[in-house]
């Protein structure tokens, strides 16, 4: 059974690291969220390790520039793992080919700068889709469109038998009170169409993989001692579950409604809600900290 609890510091001393998500949790899209930021500096004061897990479809170094602007502190975190550099790694290892079709914003092209940990990365250019042996997608061209308007694109590239990358497995998330698409949008919508999609963020293993190699530059942390804290139930919660980690729900971010979250969750909401997505958790509370 699902234990709600009030603050982060309530559990804390049970675990070492936390992998904590950062939209949703420590900001909105807009700012950041003081409580959260408190919880996280609290917590490693006491020597616990942060780990900032995100899909943000960018380097570590490009997510990190970010949290400046949102004015979130580095003495809140030890280090960032993203769904960005998860997806480069494969990227730069050949998982779709040479040339590839781009589907995002500008701000997005840091993505194509090769990683330091590959000594030998494969040569990737950038190409219109008539010419693509494989398609990235780091989000939508315009997060306010509905992804149907890629359909056209879709049908051609199913027909050449394009591999997707997602470097972001996210459906949606909410900048202040506006809902925006990600590219979990556009790849669904792929996969349902008959194309062949590869995911690299929250909930699938790889990320998961990246994180542990993040915490282990600074510190060894068993799995028992690693809890997860997130608002996506698809992502943050179904991925946390799927290795075996402890997760904190926060029931106020994409799932306010569902829960009936003002400062809490309404314990019967958040059951019910719970049921619906056949997932448990080990602990929920409305915001994180």
């Amino acid at each position: 059974m699902t234990r709600i609890i009030e603050s982060f510091s309530e559990i804390s001393s049970m675990y070492d690291a936390a992998f904590v998500d950062l939209w949703g949790c420590m900001h909105n899209g807009i700012k950041a969220y003081d409580d959260a930021i408190s919880a996280c500096r609290s917590f490693r004061a006491q020597g616990g390790k942060v780990v900032l897990l995100t899909n943000a479809p960018r380097p570590r170094a490009s997510v990190a520039t970010q949290l400046d602007l949102f004015n979130i502190p580095h003495d809140v975190y030890d280090t960032i793992a993203t769904s960005g550099d998860s997806a480069r790694l494969a990227l730069f290892s050949g998982a779709i080919g040479n040339k590839v079709y781009h589907i995002g914003e500008q701000r997005d092209l840091v993505f194509f700068e090769p990683l330091q940990m590959l000594g030998t990365p494969t040569e990737i250019t950038r190409v219109p889709l008539a010419e693509a042996e494989g398609i990235v997608c780091t989000g939508p061209f315009d997060a306010h469109a509905d992804p149907e308007v890629n359909r056209p694109d879709f049908l051609l590239a199913k027909t050449k038998g394009l591999k997707l990358l997602c470097a972001n497995p996210d459906i949606v998330v909410d900048r202040g009170d506006q809902r925006d698409w990600c590219a979990g949008a556009l790849a669904q919508l792929y996969t349902e169409m008959g194309g062949e999609s590869l995911y690299f963020g929250k909930p699938h293993p790889a990320i998961y993989d990246l994180a542990r190699r993040r915490l282990a530059e600074v510190a060894d942390v068993s799995d028992d001692r690693i809890v997860c804290i997130g608002d996506g139930i698809a992502t943050d919660v179904m991925g946390a579950v799927g290795e075996g980690l402890d997760v904190v729900f926060i029931s106020g971010g994409l799932a306010a409604n569902e829960t009936k979250t003002d400062r809490q969750p309404d314990p019967e909401a958040l059951s019910n809600y719970l049921e619906e997505q056949g997932l448990s958790v080990t602990y929920a509370m409305g915001f994180f900290r």
